[in-house]
């Protein structure tokens, strides 16, 4: 039985939900200004919006007139500047912002990540920089802002000091591993940069999209392999869209989530040999976000609906390898086209009921090295309760866990389940 325990919810709502405008609610740098807009670090949203968009397009195309070149060592250490005066200058247009520099790191390095993944130039400043980004109303408890570009391709998220110095650290050690295979459900990174403004400075990275607005999600999933306290707070569960954890997961869906054969194996292998890269950086305390999207359920809602469907097909993800089907199959870093029309980029699956399910899954917050902060808290819990349920462990044990986990308690192979047999339908309905 899963209790509702009083832990911290794994997300807030935001103004016009609860709480009256101009509270000055706040969860670590986010907070709401008196006319009720979301603020980071003091600066408000639409200012933070408009930097991004003018900061990505004047640098992706700053690099697009300079030759294609090799990634060399320094690369990875290279941090370019540029100044956007609100009155502009011959370089920068004007704006209605407060001036702030742009500060871009390592942009051959992430130039060549974003063409591995058959990101183009123009593709990737269309989707940042051409329409209105989308701020996500429930970004978690992190203290964090989330960005969502229109045609759902990208996440732009705001990261701490540590965690973008971490993944500047980490990139040589990114980039073989992508080299070396591009089967990987670890986070794709197509950017870090940096707002100076005000004398503060606003971190951000851009990412892929796991969870694609244009299917609906029936249950959400933050899995660590843990049990203590891995349970969907009372408020959490309030929500229109909860994310559940892992007690939750082994209460709701006891027989796991069958695959057929080779999409398990699939599957486990990249798990299996993501873990072993995330232990060999020291990170732990990483999740599985997974996005369940029920086809039976969703054929039932639209008969109640009235059965009238939309004929506007949503338009599946075009990256590379940002999809689940992709990042397992990985067949389109040998040329091959992966066809994930029918399914929208999801991993085909069924329920303990039988019923036909499309799976969204990927590994997030790897920005966190197993530091002394860590070692400490692992102490005290494990001095406290069970050590070996608590999610905070060494990088060994945490990845050994997480992957038991994952392949015998969320995934399962089932025998009598084949994908030929299975008719998927639209799962944008």
């Amino acid at each position: 039985m899963c209790l509702n325990h009083s832990a911290p919810s794994s997300g807030q709502q935001l103004p016009g939900v609860s709480g009256l405008p101009g509270q000055g609610k706040r969860m670590g740098h986010r907070g709401v200004d008196a006319s009720g807009e979301t603020t980071y670090k003091k600066t408000t949203s639409s200012a933070l919006k408009g930097a991004i968009q003018l900061g990505i397009g004047y640098t992706v195309g700053n690099l697009s007139s300079k030759p294609e070149r090799d990634v060399l060592m320094q690369d990875f250490y290279v941090v370019e500047s540029i100044f956007f005066p609100s009155e502009g200058s011959n370089l920068t247009p004007a704006h209605h912002f407060p001036d702030f520099r742009f500060k871009t790191y390592a942009p051959v390095a992430f130039r060549y990540f974003r063409e591995l993944f058959g990101i183009r130039p123009d593709d990737y400043l269309y989707s940042l920089c051409n329409e209105p980004l989308i701020e996500l109303s429930n970004p978690g408890a992190s203290g964090s802002v989330f960005y969502l570009t229109k045609d759902d391709e990208f996440i732009i998220k705001t990261v701490m000091h540590k965690e973008a110095e971490f993944l500047q650290k980490l990139l040589p050690g990114y980039y073989m591993n992508l080299n070396q295979n591009p089967r990987t459900l670890l986070p794709k990174f197509f950017g870090l940069y940096c707002i100076q403004s005000g004398g503060k400075n606003i971190r951000m990275v851009v990412m892929n999209n796991v969870l694609p607005r244009a299917v609906r999600m029936h249950l959400k999933f933050d899995l660590k392999g843990s049990t203590y306290k891995r349970c969907a707070s009372k408020k959490e569960r309030q929500k229109a869209k909860p994310t559940f954890k892992d007690l939750d997961f082994m209460q709701d869906l006891q027989d796991g989530l069958m695959l057929d054969q080779d999409m398990y194996s699939a599957l486990v292998k990249t798990l299996q040999r993501d873990c072993l890269v995330l232990e060999s950086f020291k990170i732990m305390d990483y999740s599985l976000l997974l996005g369940v999207h029920n086809i039976d359920q969703a054929e039932r809602e639209q008969q109640m609906e009235g059965g009238e469907k939309d004929e506007k097909r949503p338009v599946a993800q075009k990256a590379l390898y940002s999809t689940a089907m992709e990042s397992i199959q990985g067949g389109a870093a040998c040329g091959e086209s992966i066809e994930t029309d029918d399914t929208m980029g999801g991993i085909p699956a069924v329920n303990g009921k039988g019923e036909r399910l499309l799976l969204y899954i990927g590994l997030i917050d790897i920005l966190q090295s197993y530091r002394l902060i860590k070692k400490l808290e692992h102490t005290w819990k494990a001095m406290v309760h069970d050590g070996d349920t608590v999610s905070v462990h060494r990088p060994g044990f945490y990845a050994d866990r997480f992957f038991k986990f994952m392949s015998s308690t969320v995934f399962k192979k089932s025998s009598s389940f084949n994908l030929s047999d299975l008719p998927i339908p639209d799962p944008g309905s």
